[in-house]
């Protein structure tokens, strides 16, 4: 990951208090939720909480977003937390890590979260590695515009085995895990697609 790169964080988020990874310190925010049980044999749940959103115009107050077994869990924590202190340090926040009880999690961050939960949460042993690798490699901005993709017809538990659901294990679980040492090929900035002249009338 380049240092520009590292430095995508969401909006705003070096401006205000946080807590835990990067959540806004403060009653009514939009993030998520990860609830962590005491127990090993108890699955991990991942929440989105819409704040004062929730609750109007037909949207509810949050929604469980997966369901992670602990085997699971415990095979993507430290690559989720790696790749979101790296960005919480480069926006000058304080790093955190995950403990027993409720994670909350910046908004953004946590549709990155959830994509990589999506793609490991039937995964094998062999596959959470290549999986966490190549979830990695991806920009955050392609990790949300994939969370927009999935949630908008499998966002719930049990929509595991629909749609883009089933699709970001494959293209995420398919292949083998880069080799120690190998450095990401750097990538051209990628412009904002509402900028294309495709758009301008939609504006």
């Amino acid at each position: 990951m380049s240092q520009k790169e590292k430095n995508i964080v969401p909006a705003n988020l070096a401006d205000s208090k946080t807590v835990d990874f990067g959540a806004p310190d403060g009653f009514g925010a939009h993030l998520f939720r990860v609830v962590i049980p005491a127990s090993r044999n108890e699955s991990v749940v991942i929440v989105e909480d819409y704040g004062y959103r929730g609750e109007e115009g037909g949207v509810p107050r949050e929604e469980e977003r997966v369901i992670l077994k602990r085997p699971a869990w415990s095979a993507i924590s430290d690559a989720s937390r790696n790749e979101f202190n790296v960005r919480l340090k480069a926006a000058g926040l304080r790093v955190s890590r995950w403990h027993t009880g409720t994670n909350l999690v910046d908004r953004l961050l946590g549709k990155e979260l959830c994509v990589l939960a999506w793609a490991a949460e039937t995964a094998t042993t062999d596959q959470v590695p290549v999986i966490c690798s190549k979830w990695a490699a991806l920009r955050p901005e392609e990790r949300w515009w994939l969370f927009a993709m999935t949630v908008a017809e499998a966002g719930l538990p049990e929509d595991t085995q629909r749609g883009w659901r089933r699709a970001l294990f494959h293209a995420l679980s398919d292949g083998e895990k880069p080799p120690p040492g190998r450095k990401r090929r750097p990538r051209p900035k990628q412009d904002d697609l509402f900028d294309s002249p495709l758009f301008k009338d939609l504006k």
